[in-house]
């Protein structure tokens, strides 16, 4: 089976439906409840399995979730293995996804430059309506 076959990319789909439930009803403390799955990339083989998961909270609560993630891996394989009918059951790895936090830093850098930029033109006496007309000529 190839990379990024139809049956590959249906089976990262399945795959990631049944290990976010499977998170999600985990009973571990240290998984925060804010704990969402950005991704999964099952090998070829079906032998290992990639999961990109993000978590909304500070650096403390990314390390607690992916080491409660780490011990429950079983659990969520074994579930894996419950509802999906697989020639094998993948082994998991964690791995933290930080591109929504990135992208949240990213914007707030944007609109902070943003901010500056109309408070010079403001001191300069221009307007920013006369800027959007003359870039639209």
């Amino acid at each position: 089976m190839r990379k990024n076959s139809n049956k590959n990319r249906r089976i990262n789909g399945e795959v990631q439906k049944v290990i976010s439930e499977a998170i999600r009803y985990s009973k571990d403390p240290r998984i925060s409840p804010f704990t969402s799955v950005m991704d999964v990339e099952v090998a070829p083989d079906l032998k290992t399995c990639k999961v990109w998961v993000t978590v909304m909270g500070d650096e403390e609560d990314r390390v607690r979730t992916l080491e409660g993630l780490k011990s429950a891996a079983g659990y969520i394989r074994s579930t894996l293995a419950k509802e999906l009918n697989m020639r094998y059951t993948p082994e998991i790895r964690f791995i933290m996804d930080d591109s929504i936090e990135y992208a949240i830093n990213m914007s707030k850098k944007i609109d902070e430059i943003t901010a500056k930029d109309n408070e010079a033109r403001a001191a300069r006496g221009e307007s920013i309506e006369e800027d959007e007309e003359s870039l639209q000529q």
